[in-house]
């Protein structure tokens, strides 16, 4: 028993430490879906977008992406605190990761 739990116990820890280490990354595609459903009425989510903003004069994603510093880190702030410019969306953790990976996406290649 004493040699089985020997065993065990590092196999389930290192397990744990992988797990634990591996940073969720958003699904691109259905981050564009979710932005073109939502946040068309105030941003210009895709190059070739049909709807127009209706809104506001938020900033297209694409120019969001290519702003300086831009980073995931940087966007789930913002995603996560209220601003007076935006609705108050509350988006779920992987909306959140769909959205900013579509976003960051859409940077040009250098």
């Amino acid at each position: 028993m004493r040699l089985l739990v020997l065993i065990l116990v590092p196999t389930a820890l290192s397990a744990t430490v992988i797990t634990g280490a591996a940073q969720t990354t958003g699904d691109r595609v259905k981050g564009r879906t979710f932005a073109l459903q939502v946040c068309t009425p105030c941003h210009v989510v895709a190059p070739k977008q049909v709807s127009p903003k209706r809104f506001a004069n938020a900033p297209a994603f694409s120019d969001i992406a290519k702003t300086r510093g831009m980073t995931e880190t940087s966007l789930h702030a913002f995603l996560s605190t209220p601003h007076p410019s935006m609705p108050n969306l509350i988006l779920s953790q992987s909306e959140q990761d769909d959205v900013i990976a579509y976003i960051l996406s859409l940077r040009e290649k250098r």
